[in-house]
């Protein structure tokens, strides 16, 4: 009796930490949270408007400010996707993951902290300074994605994905919130607001790594060879082979899948602003609606993460790609501020909970001791996707002269999207 007592009481314990999230994962978690202060303040909403007004004190027009901008982007992302596999590669070797996620990362840091250096008349080196910064956090992002299967196992897998794009989008409204905060109240002015936006995100993003370096560990690894950088290459090759043979041949079906419908929804978020101003909402808006759709991201990212540990994380992949087919369909009635909040709300309740059930499903399908190569592979076509996408979007919208076509263009990405992920099969324990 007292033996069947103590092994119900094991399994109330069991239960009741299963449903916790454990130190590492939440280290992993917050690492999400701390490089999101990068994304919001850096790249979204601080430097671009910044830049603009470094350009024109440098002699530039707006328009070539921001297509300079735009390349700088493009270059430090492509540069980062195209290595993407062969970083990955390189860190699936014993020891090597702590120190490239260490090295990119720190190198993030420092690059964001020292924009503050190029002054306001500076243009190229403040660039110059952004590119590197970017690199550093987009790499870093590629070893961060594959620490996921050493901090959890595959049934927890969606819980701790969701949790971390969930607490990523919070992470990075309180240092901007702080930010704005001491803007709006008069205590920072003119360029310090700037100089202080790039520090606070800086600091933010140093201080919630600790936990990860201090408590992330790589659990699933090839041991170190002697000529490390010529064996990386050799997996990479033999990488490509083995997605034409049966046994990886639901991932490549899955990557292939993720490549259209996430360029959907990538694309969605990217042509968010123009597509708003040109459906009547004011500028002065579109801030309010980002963070509104930031807010948003966060509880709907961790009931996906939920739904999919209740019914399968495939499943509520397709509920994702299907929410966005409603979204592009209902794109083509939008001619008032109204029906834009109303499509910002649909976005927000599905954007966080795509992308984190996108990398919780790749992480089970992958053979866990070449984790980081592979997602260096999911990097890519995460990154290669951003092109058909904002070029469908553009043609279709110039040639019929209305933004709502352009957005409903859309459609086709997250056919392709869902017609290939139905396609995918899995067994009991991938499901």
């Amino acid at each position: 009796m007292a033996e069947q007592s103590m092994t119900s009481s094991n399994k109330q314990d069991s239960a009741v930490q299963n449903r916790h999230l454990n130190k590492s994962e939440w280290s992993w978690i917050l690492y999400d949270w701390a490089n999101s202060s990068f994304g919001i303040i850096v790249v979204t909403a601080v430097l671009p408007i910044f830049l603009m007004s470094v350009g024109q004190n440098s002699g530039y027009s707006q328009a070539s400010s921001a297509a300079f901008w735009s390349y700088a982007n493009s270059f430090s992302t492509l540069l980062v996707a195209f290595s993407a596999p062969f970083l990955g590669a390189l860190a699936d070797f014993a020891g090597m993951k702590r120190k490239l996620f260490s090295s990119f990362t720190i190198i993030g840091i420092a690059a964001t902290a020292a924009l503050v250096l190029a002054g306001d008349r500076h243009f190229w080196l403040l660039l110059g300074i952004f590119v590197i910064a970017n690199i550093g956090y987009s790499a870093g992002n590629i070893f961060y994605d594959s620490y996921l299967i050493d901090v959890t196992s595959n049934d927890r897998m969606d819980k701790v994905s969701s949790a971390g794009y969930g607490w990523g989008y919070m992470g990075g409204l309180v240092p901007f919130s702080v930010f704005y905060g001491m803007v709006v109240s008069g205590i920072l002015k003119g360029n310090r607001a700037y100089y202080a936006a790039f520090l606070i995100a800086a600091i933010w993003w140093l201080v919630w790594t600790l936990p990860f370096w201090r408590n992330v560990k790589q659990r699933s690894s090839l041991p170190l060879p002697q000529h490390a950088l010529r064996s990386a290459i050799a997996e990479i090759s033999g990488t490509i082979k083995h997605f034409k043979e049966k046994e990886y041949r639901q991932l490549a079906i899955f990557l292939l899948a993720y490549f259209f419908y996430i360029d959907g929804v990538n694309t969605i978020f990217t042509v968010a602003s123009p597509f708003g101003l040109a459906v009547g909402i004011q500028a002065s808006q579109l801030l309010i609606v980002l963070l509104v759709v930031q807010l948003l991201a966060f509880p709907f990212s961790i009931l996906y993460g939920y739904l999919g540990k209740r019914v399968g994380t495939k499943r509520m992949l397709i509920v994702g790609v299907c929410v966005y087919l409603l979204i592009v369909c209902y794109a083509l009635f939008i001619n008032s501020a109204l029906e834009f909040w109303i499509l910002a709300v649909l976005v927000g309740t599905s954007q966080g909970g795509i992308q984190a059930l996108s990398r919780s499903y790749f992480g089970k399908l992958l053979p866990k001791e070449h984790a980081s190569e592979f997602f260096g592979f999911f990097n890519i076509f995460g990154k290669f996707s951003a092109i058909i996408g904002p070029f469908l979007f553009g043609v279709a919208a110039q040639l019929s002269g209305h933004v709502q076509i352009g957005a409903f263009s859309m459609v086709i990405l997250f056919l392709l999207g869902l017609i290939l992920l139905v396609a995918v099969k899995e067994n009991s324990e991938k499901a």
